[in-house]
């Protein structure tokens, strides 16, 4: 028996300059076929005396919500282990 399945991660972008700052924000979500989902957020600044490439702010802060997107699903893979097993699951 062969299964597949498709999970689809959405990507929210937001920036915001003030001044010589300026700050990029993502957010990403994971939606399950059972309703559930899961939201990862992410931060990235711009140093003024950096050269402005707004794609590396784009890339740091999607990289960072998706690690935090990462840690949430570990959790959840860790509870569901628990509540099969009766043993805590270990990284």
């Amino acid at each position: 028996m062969h299964t597949m399945k498709r999970w689809n991660i959405d990507i929210l972008l937001s920036e915001e300059s003030e001044g010589e700052y300026t700050r990029t924000w993502a957010e990403v979500g994971l939606a399950s076929d059972d309703g559930s989902s899961l939201r990862g957020h992410g931060m990235a600044r711009k140093h003024p005396a950096d050269e402005d490439v707004p794609e590396i702010g784009d890339e740091l802060a999607v990289s960072r919500a998706l690690a935090d997107l990462s840690r949430q699903l570990r959790q959840v893979a860790a509870e569901d282990i628990s509540e099969h097993t009766g043993t805590p699951w270990r990284p």
